[in-house]
């Protein structure tokens, strides 16, 4: 049966595994959320663009020295259920594409990328993906164990930490940065990130 090239040749309805995926020869930017398919945005405008460069490039400053590594989108980060196991590629059945994440456990690299719940995401909006991303993505994150999650506003020039209650096994609201807030990660409290920087056009 040949690789499936179109978009088109895909049923929406059904439900899929990474192994699915992973013989997809698709053009369009797509993730899979509990093996449905859900399209990702046209290419990211030049001010998402610019946000994650300029938090890349503080990034790569901080963590180059330390244990954690940061990836940058295109870069697939395959989820579970944190409290069940994964055997194999047709278990998992949801695949994503954080704008940036970081990940403490390097057993969780491989070749195609993370298996399992990196440690910190950031997520930047576009018109486009908001509902996603502060629903279907902040309870995925939750489930599978994200420790900490970062929604950045553009136009707004906001971002909002979340950080896991490992009890509650909840995201509380950690804090709210807006405008020249120097913002500091929950997980990296000497990491100052200024936001006057991040969101300078």
């Amino acid at each position: 049966m040949p690789p499936i090239a179109q978009l088109s040749e895909l049923d929406l309805n059904k439900t899929y595994t990474y192994a699915d995926y992973l013989t997809w020869q698709i053009e369009e930017r797509l993730e899979l959320i509990k093996g449905k398919i859900m399209l990702m945005s046209p290419a990211p405008n030049v001010n998402h663009q610019r946000i994650s460069l300029q938090l890349s490039g503080i990034f790569y400053n901080y963590f180059k020295t330390k244990s954690c590594q940061v990836f940058a989108a295109p870069f697939d980060v395959r989820l579970y259920n944190r409290k069940k196991s994964v055997l194999a590629n047709q278990d998992i059945f949801t695949v994503v594409q954080p704008d940036l994440c970081v990940i403490c456990d390097e057993n969780k690299l491989d070749t195609q990328g993370c298996l399992g719940a990196p440690d910190w995401i950031i997520e930047i909006l576009s018109k486009g993906n908001t509902k996603r991303e502060m629903q279907i993505k902040y309870e995925l994150y939750q489930e599978s164990g994200v420790k900490e999650y970062w929604l950045v506003y553009p136009y707004e020039q906001a971002v909002y930490q979340f950080v896991l209650n490992d009890e509650l096994e909840k995201y509380q609201l950690f804090k709210m940065n807006c405008g020249d807030d120097i913002a500091s990660p929950f997980l990296f409290p000497d990491l100052e990130i200024d936001l006057k920087e991040v969101f300078l056009e």
